[in-house]
């Protein structure tokens, strides 16, 4: 074999080992559930919702505010909450508003607290001795069965289509539906079955695993597969906003989070609230919440969501294009 055959034969033999490691890797590559839904590759999608509305008069403020001015369009409703019913009425009113059932089975406050809407011999579980929800997670997982969540959690969602709104999205408050994997398999079951789309986390990714289970939650095989077979839109993360020392910290350790951040559809949750005497007595996080309440409005966030090539979305977004790619 002459000099020009050997090199010739070297160098295909190099372009077949390229094109087998890019093969390779792009066989590898996951798609997105941003990808998924049409976004494109690459892309860095935020769904930024406002929880807790519906809690008290302050939230309910501050949420309609950010949905007049156009800053967010999610969020989600406390459905035993004493102002649960305003925020819905004004709901109706709001079509471009994407507004969801917070589905709540704690009442985590000392002083301002609340208990199901079922009666109370229906659910006997999720009741703590004073008669309220109770106020931690672990201690619905010690004390409910699955069928008095499911039952409570439809009563959530009934009574806001009872009112005339149907729920863009359901969600879980303080993540008590991540609890066990019972509680998954309800929360999931019942978003299909209402056709409702659940905050539901896609766990196919072992960082994502990883991440929740170092956060305490009781991620099993079980509930990976639950939400594998799960059959509506899902995320490809969750997380919250930061807390902060001062406003600008706040605002640093947000925009630090999200360029963390891997390409898909990434869930952020944050509570934003007006700051009252009344707002002080309810939570020691009234601070945080009241920055929340101004961060998505600030020019310096908007400027950064335009300098990182960030597409924000809602549920309602987000089912228009799952029902489009079906």
């Amino acid at each position: 074999m002459n000099k020009r055959n050997t090199q010739t034969i070297f160098v295909l033999g190099l372009l077949l080992i390229s094109l087998f490691c890019v093969t390779t890797t792009s066989a590898q590559e996951k798609t997105t559930n941003a990808e998924k839904l049409g976004f494109p590759k690459g892309k860095k999608v935020l769904l930024l919702h406002c929880d807790d509305a519906g809690m008290c008069e302050e939230a309910n403020i501050a949420v309609q505010a950010y949905v007049l001015k156009g800053d967010i369009t999610s969020a989600a409703v406390m459905m035993p909450c004493p102002d649960a019913e305003e925020m819905v009425e004004w709901a109706k009113t709001h079509p471009q508003a994407d507004i969801g059932v917070h589905l709540t089975l704690t009442s985590e406050w000392k002083t301002y607290r609340w208990g199901p809407l079922t009666q109370a011999e229906k659910v006997p579980g999720l009741i703590d001795p004073q008669g309220k929800m109770w106020p931690e997670v672990r201690d619905v997982v010690t004390h409910a069965s699955p069928n008095e969540v499911e039952i409570e959690i439809r009563a959530q969602i009934d009574k806001m289509i009872e009112l005339g709104h149907r729920p863009s999205h359901i969600d879980t408050h303080m993540g008590t539906l991540y609890g066990s994997a019972e509680y998954v398999r309800v929360f999931m079951k019942i978003a299909e079955e209402y056709g409702i789309p659940a905050n539901a986390i896609d766990l196919s990714d072992p960082e994502v695993v990883a991440y929740y289970k170092k956060a305490g939650y009781p991620i099993t095989d079980d509930v990976i597969d639950i939400l594998k077979e799960y059959r509506l839109p899902k995320l490809d993360n969750f997380s919250s906003v930061p807390s902060g020392k001062t406003y600008e910290e706040k605002r640093d350790n947000f925009f630090k989070l999200v360029q963390s951040l891997k390409p898909g559809l990434t869930e952020i949750i944050f509570h934003p609230s007006i700051v009252t005497d009344n707002m002080k007595t309810i939570t020691n996080s009234w601070q945080q919440r009241g920055w929340e309440a101004e961060m998505f409005s600030d020019p310096v966030v908007k400027q950064f969501f335009a300098d990182n090539n960030i597409e924000l979305t809602n549920w309602t977004g987000i089912m228009k294009r799952f029902k489009q790619q079906k």
